[in-house]
């Protein structure tokens, strides 16, 4: 029996075939020029808490991975700077949400984001990489593709983003990935299921596991232990004279300013209406890298209506402890 293959039965289209192997094509041109120069720069860009730690991953797996020196450059936060990025400015500065809470930042917004492509530009690097923060990295992305035209620049640099868009949370969202493909070369994906669809749009995707599964290899997520076990930067809770047995909530209001500020409001309500059922309620509040938040929880502190430790950022198995001996 024959079979004939028509164009709507192949499952990926010519153009996609051809855009992998000038994916592949640019992964050896990175590798080659990089070998020719000494050391691979990388120019790698976040704008969130999340993406911080995401970024400080990839940046340590980098430095264990590539046979050549590598040099960082960018936008980052704390985490990033301690494997060797020297932020251009604080990573909150990009931290802002929705379209009204940008409007008033527009300006420092576009300034930022010049700042950050002459940057780039200056560094010359063999790679960018944006990590989440859509709204900024894929304006960057698509402005450094610009000038590189404008310039006719040669040896343009291979774009990358990590963390696909999440266009499964809207109805026809599969249809915006298609002019990804403009600027972005080449995405990671934290879902199983974006890299086909990624792919079926014409969009080089590449599945690389959610960062809560690399957690999972390290630390362990499931240990539960006793209040007086816990250890916060060498207080425990015995310490804070908060008795052992203590129902304790864990509190996570955000990692962005707009958000902390929205929510917790909401969680000091929630703790109110909690105290006289639970009279031994205590709330481990956990406290985001980011300088405002950190600010902002700083100065609502004082009027948290029952009995609170701040948890700070920075050890991922001191939240998971945490998260084991809340409720």
């Amino acid at each position: 029996m024959m079979f004939q293959i028509t164009k709507s039965k192949l499952r990926f289209p010519l153009s996609t075939f051809t855009k992998r192997y000038s994916s592949f094509q640019a992964a050896k041109s990175v590798i080659d020029k990089a070998a020719i120069d000494g050391e691979l720069r990388v120019f790698i860009v976040s704008g969130e808490v999340s993406g911080d730690n995401i970024g400080s991953r990839l940046m340590s797996s980098l430095k264990k991975l590539s046979p050549l020196p590598i040099r960082f450059n960018g936008v980052g936060g704390s985490l990033m700077c301690k494997k060797g990025l020297n932020s251009l400015f604080p990573m909150e500065d990009l931290a802002v949400m929705g379209v009204w809470e940008l409007l008033p930042h527009l300006y420092k917004f576009r300034v930022k984001l010049k700042e950050t492509i002459d940057a780039a530009v200056k560094f010359k690097p063999h790679v960018v990489v944006t990590v989440d923060s859509k709204g900024f990295s894929f304006r960057l992305l698509k402005e450094l593709r610009a000038r590189y035209k404008q310039q006719r620049l040669e040896n343009c640099s291979v774009h990358f983003h990590y963390v696909a868009p999440s266009f499964w949370a809207w109805k026809g969202g599969e249809s915006r990935l298609g002019g990804l493909s403009e600027f972005v070369d080449h995405l990671f994906c934290i879902l199983p299921n974006e890299e086909r669809v990624c792919r079926e749009h014409g969009v080089e995707a590449t599945f690389v596991g959610h960062p809560v599964l690399e957690d999972a290899s390290e630390f362990d997520l499931v240990r539960r232990c006793k209040p007086q076990e816990l250890k916060l930067e060498g207080l425990s809770f015995s310490e804070h004279s908060i008795p052992s047995d203590s129902t304790v909530i864990s509190v996570l209001p955000g990692s962005r300013l707009q958000e902390v500020e929205r929510m917790l409001p909401i969680f000091s309500k929630a703790m109110k209406l909690l105290k006289d059922p639970f009279p031994k309620l205590v709330t481990l509040i956990h406290v985001a890298s980011n300088n405002q938040v950190d600010h902002y929880i700083g100065e609502s502190f004082s009027e948290w209506p029952v009995p609170a430790i701040l948890v700070p950022s920075g050890s991922t198995q001191l939240k998971y402890d945490a998260f084991g001996v809340s409720l």
